[in-house]
């Protein structure tokens, strides 16, 4: 096939483009997927050796379509690449050379709950208050240390370091970080912030095994560039220090994760970094209409810390952005799912086809009551993983456990599940005498009677024989026999089996769901080593997005806006758009912080094909009380020839129009003019727009507090209306007031300033 013909001018140059440094500034729907995918088949194609060539990226789920592609233009070869998650390529790297940096090759990979888990046994063994060293805190100021490159020895060397854990209260931060990194070595396991910290540990300290891998890739690429850390930079750096063909795709627009220690600098300085880089711009988008992406740059070009592009769509003009205005984060549901409602009849659509994105998870229960009322079918992005049900870990720590029995999160989590007779205070006398002995857990259960007397010296000992009995079998027997005799021999099977319950069942059933993907992984042609460990490093480096067993599901989507990266919909709507809520309050401290909440909003925006809605309400409970909320900011940094502000159904209120309505009228004719005329018809809306009410001389609101049915009313913007129904309590009424042309409307009478028509 020529792979080459269908691509733009840009696209295809920077395929074309294989040696030396190169940057590829993607913008959001602009291909990037089919230009790397492409590059690779291109050099591929030129004679450069599968072998050598390694290719970054940030989801399994990435790296496998890309593949997908790759093969479709050169056929088999492309499963010689090196191409993967930053994580699981080095783990893979790391297993080879891990004896260099004292681990065994077989060591275990700990998720993030094994490594809590781990923590909240060191603060229970350092008589230490828990709720001021919460495990979460403690947990991401160690991550944040490791993504840093501070090992525990550094940490407990710098004084800035420690005088500020000191301020906090926190003075024992230190020594928690230093005593998880000796369990975690103790245990031969890494977490995922050692896969990235231990392999700069191992390009830095031993010359050879740098030099082994800067000469094994010649070429190098890095998909999201704008989302590595420190870390991640510096491994790159040094792999590309000698061939220097490295090629770093991303986008600064998008770059939203500095919360987990992405550094926009990176991509920003890029060419500082490599003065004879070559730099593309794909600045097409193909995703959406003129409409979606001109709004998009209006609000991107507000950012100081950027790199310079014009993103431009040539598809149909399309419908302008709704902006919905709400009187409570209820009533912001209910216009939410009524509209996909009539969206989906009237253009034809699928549920699947909407997707409702928020700034926070919290955000989500008002979309959910609104769309149970009207039976609309819904799936929450970002819950709990497949592999982190309890179930299915409590059947990887048996398998981790043959592999690895050094591992002491895996032993103390199934030691007595199911139940035979191992309780807390038999499990407490295994680590008493480990650390008496200066040995390993496993050293004292598998010698039970040397260091336990009676009935938990059986127990223990009957345990400890039942795992090796496992370990005979593990090397030997196929991924799917080994995991078969594990979960019957374990009792798990019999355990689950035995639950009638609709959660026992429920719990059976994943069981066998796994057993089920370790067949297929047995039965893979694909691959070459077919153990159970390898499918245990599989499963350990899965995310989130990795793991949606259905993803075809007709099921409206909802998920954070940071989940929704990578991600497009026909039609979007972005909820909560309130000062303080989004952007955020804790990103007002800072340019840096504002500026990515902004970028924030421009995904936002961006993961719209057809249609985008924004929504914000002007009343929103928190912790209990209900607040008042102003538009947010973003609102107005909306070019407005791009808005169309419904005022009959939550539209802007008039005092937020008055900015709005000025800035378009001063919108230049020459700037207007580079924006095409509509191709498509107006959507048809039964919504009457009547002629705007002038409220009476000397208007002033009523006291509502003894607001009845049936009494007239007079509303600054509504005009005259009837009280048909009063709810809530006091300080929280609510009235539902049917106006002359409106229809009902239903206010929040602490900010409605009704004036009661009796009082005139």
């Amino acid at each position: 096939m020529d792979y080459l013909s269908g691509l733009n001018t840009s696209q295809r140059a920077a395929v074309e483009e294989t040696e030396g440094p190169v940057m590829i500034v993607a913008g959001a729907g602009s291909g990037k997927t089919r230009v790397i995918t492409y590059r690779v088949a291109h050099l591929i194609k030129k004679g450069v050796d599968p072998f050598r060539i390694l290719v970054l990226t940030f989801t399994n789920k990435a790296a496998k379509e890309m593949r997908e592609r790759i093969t479709e233009v050169v056929g088999l070869e492309a499963k010689n690449i090196w191409m993967g998650t930053f994580h699981s390529v080095f783990a893979r790297i790391l297993r080879v050379e891990a004896e260099h940096i004292g681990y065994p090759k077989n060591f275990t990979i700990y998720d993030t709950d094994d490594s809590k888990s781990l923590l909240r046994t060191i603060l229970k063994e350092m008589n230490l208050d828990t709720k001021l060293y919460n495990v979460n805190h403690v947990f991401g100021r160690i991550s944040s240390a490791k993504n840093n490159l501070i090992s525990p020895q550094e940490y407990n060397r710098n004084e800035a370091i420690l005088a500020e854990d000191q301020s906090n209260g926190r003075g024992q931060q230190g020594q928690i970080y230093m005593t998880y990194a000796q369990r975690c070595y103790r245990a031969g396991a890494m977490d995922f912030d050692d896969l990235l910290f231990k392999t700069n540990v191992l390009l830095n300290k031993f010359p050879e095994v740098l030099h082994k891998y800067q000469h094994q890739f010649k070429y190098l690429m890095v998909d999201e560039y704008q989302d590595t850390n420190f870390s991640q930079y510096l491994i790159v750096k040094r792999l590309a220090a000698v061939q220097e063909n490295i090629c770093v795709v991303g986008d600064d627009a998008q770059s939203i994760y500095a919360f987990r220690g992405a550094n926009i600098q990176n991509i920003l300085n890029f060419q500082k970094d490599y003065p004879d880089v070559k730099l593309f711009k794909l600045e097409q988008n193909y995703r959406s209409t003129q409409n979606i992406v001109n709004a998009a740059n209006s609000i991107i070009e507000k950012n100081k810390d950027q790199l310079e592009k014009r993103v431009f769509s040539e598809k149909e003009e399309g419908e302008k952005i709704q902006v919905r205005r709400a009187y409570s984060d209820n009533e912001e549901g209910k216009i939410v799912a009524d509209a996909i409602l009539e969206r989906k009849a009237n253009l034809k659509l699928k549920y699947k086809d909407f997707a409702i994105l928020y700034r926070t998870n919290a955000q989500s229960r008002a979309m959910e009551e609104a769309l149970r009322k009207l039976n609309v079918p819904y799936k929450i992005f970002g819950g709990t993983s497949f592999y982190q049900r309890k179930e299915i870990k409590d059947l990887i720590a048996y398998f981790r456990l043959v592999y690895n029995p050094n591992d002491e999160e895996a032993l103390k989590r199934v030691i007595n599940y199911p139940r035979r007779g191992i309780g807390d205070t038999t499990l407490d006398k295994i680590i008493v005498a480990a650390d008496r002995h200066s040995i390993r857990l496993w050293d004292v259960v598998s010698h039970a009677p040397k260091y336990l007397d009676g009935r938990s010296a059986t127990a223990v000992g009957q345990f400890g024989m039942m795992i090796q009995s496992f370990q005979a079998i593990g090397n030997q027997e196929s991924a799917y026999d080994v995991a078969m005799h594990i979960a019957r021999q374990s009792g798990i099977l019999r355990e689950l089996y035995d639950d009638k319950s609709v959660e026992g069942l429920s719990r059976y059933e994943n069981i066998q769901e796994l057993l089920n993907g370790i067949k297929e992984f047995s039965e893979r042609e694909d691959i070459e080593e077919k153990g159970l460990d390898v499918f245990m490093q599989d499963v350990a480096l899965l995310t989130n997005e990795d793991t949606d067993k259905n993803p075809d599901a007709d099921t409206v989507s909802m998920m954070t806006i940071h989940s929704a990266k990578g991600l497009e919909f026909p039609v979007v709507h972005v909820v909560g758009l309130e000062e303080n809520l989004f952007p955020s309050q804790m990103s007002l401290n800072s340019r840096a912080d504002l500026e990515e909440e902004r970028r924030l909003f421009y995904v936002a925006v961006t993961r719209a094909e057809r249609e985008l809605t924004l929504s914000y309400a002007t009343s929103r409970y928190r912790w209990g009380s209900l607040n008042s909320c102003e538009p947010s900011r973003f609102l107005d940094e909306l070019n407005p020839v791009f808005l169309d502000l419904d005022f009959t159904s939550g539209g802007l209120p008039d005092d937020d129009l008055s900015d709005l309505s000025s800035q378009k009228q001063a919108w230049s004719r020459t700037e207007r003019d580079v924006f095409k005329k509509p191709k498509l018809k107006k959507r048809k809306t039964t919504a009457v727009l009547p002629k705007a009410h002038t409220p009476t001389p000397g208007f002033a609101p009523s006291n509502t507090n003894n607001l009845q049915v049936g009494m007239e009313v007079e509303h600054q913007r509504f005009g005259f209306g009837k009280v048909v129904n009063v709810e809530g309590n006091a300080g929280n009424m609510k009235a539902t007031v049917l106006f002359k042309g409106l229809g009902q409307k239903q206010l929040l009478l602490k900010f409605a300033k009704l004036r009661i028509v009796e009082d005139a």
